[in-house]
């Protein structure tokens, strides 16, 4: 059964039609990248499956709660990591204080970083700090996880770890919905891709059907990761 269906969905902005007539499922336990160029829509979907841009038109069936990693971190730079994991959970969700800070001193230890507890977001790597806002939208207990280009603000060296907690994530069996431009992660980890172009869905299926698919603009993209 899916977890998230997305029927006909369309936004423009002025007069530039970004998405055009977008439709797809997620189930539950799946892992489901969303590839193309820039420009070609997959961030606006994201902004509108979070709420943060309203649709045209379209239909949004989900009825779960969510987090969102964002490409630059957005933690909040005068509360700690500690607080910044654990504010909205206990602000927003209401949970007692001492089970999220517990929680989230394990989810902490899970990103490799029990010792970073009291530190501020300007004394961690642009690596740390991206664990902590996957540590963030965790702590919320989200049914289902977005994920914005995590790695596009961060050097080359510090990409991996990143990647490799998302892939953590996906034999945990979360649902994650993410937006990139790692091919090699997409085509290891997602149960099913979707490739954008021009604001519509091109190609879409399982990592092997997408990326062996004998489509034009297909190949053209993938031409460009290859080289």
């Amino acid at each position: 059964m899916s977890l998230l269906e997305v029927k006909n969905l369309k936004k423009s902005f002025d007069d530039n039609e970004v998405l055009k007539d977008i439709s797809f499922n997620v189930n539950e336990g799946e892992v489901l990248c969303i590839i193309g160029p820039s420009g070609s829509g997959k961030s606006t979907v994201l902004r509108i499956l979070t709420k943060l841009e309203t649709k045209d038109s379209g239909e949004i069936n989900f009825d779960g709660t969510f987090g969102l990693v964002f490409q630059n971190f957005n933690l909040f730079p005068h509360y700690s990591v500690m607080k910044n994991i654990s504010d909205a959970p206990i602000n927003v969700q209401k949970r007692d204080k001492k089970e999220v800070e517990k929680e989230a001193k394990e989810l902490l230890k899970k990103m490799g970083l029990e010792d970073k507890a009291d530190a501020y977001p300007c004394e961690l790597s642009g690596g740390q700090q991206q664990r902590v806002s996957i540590a963030r939208a965790l702590a919320m207990n989200p049914d289902i996880l977005y994920f914005d280009e995590p790695t596009s603000a961060l050097d080359p060296e510090l990409t991996g770890e990143i990647l490799n907690v998302m892939k953590d994530l996906a034999e945990e069996n979360i649902t994650m919905v993410i937006v990139t431009h790692e091919m090699n992660f997409a085509k290891n980890v997602a149960d099913n891709i979707i490739f954008m172009d021009n604001g519509v869905i091109v190609e879409e299926g399982t990592p092997e059907e997408v990326f062996n698919s004998d489509n034009e603009r297909m190949q053209s993209f993938l031409g460009k990761f290859q080289d």
